[in-house]
């Protein structure tokens, strides 16, 4: 790794720090459980928002609409047209809301 220094001491390397965030998402056909990487100090939405056609998430799980899971992998590439929501799951509830578990 090579660390780069500017004339007023910023230091620019290679590497881009970034903090797995565990997320729910639902496209138009399924849902996906896994780990979206975030930089430091940007939130969920920030990420969501970027340029990019699409969303690297990491140890993904995808499920069938009856909640089958059809495959796992170390890494899933999401087109950003068809995400429909997306979760942090740190916010999710289990208790009941409007009568759906």
């Amino acid at each position: 790794m090579t660390i780069r220094f500017d004339e007023k001491g910023k230091f620019f390397t290679d590497f881009v720090s970034k903090e797995a965030v565990y997320v729910t998402l639902q496209t138009l056909t399924n849902r996906i459980h896994g780990c979206l990487h975030v930089r430091p100090g940007e939130r969920l939405k920030d990420e969501i928002n970027k340029a990019e056609e699409f969303i690297a998430i990491t140890e993904a799980t995808v499920f069938d609409p009856l909640g089958e899971i059809l495959m796992q992998g170390k890494f899933l590439a999401v087109n950003r047209e068809h995400i429909v929501w997306i979760m942090p799951d740190d916010q999710y509830q289990e208790d009941e809301v409007g009568g759906i578990p």
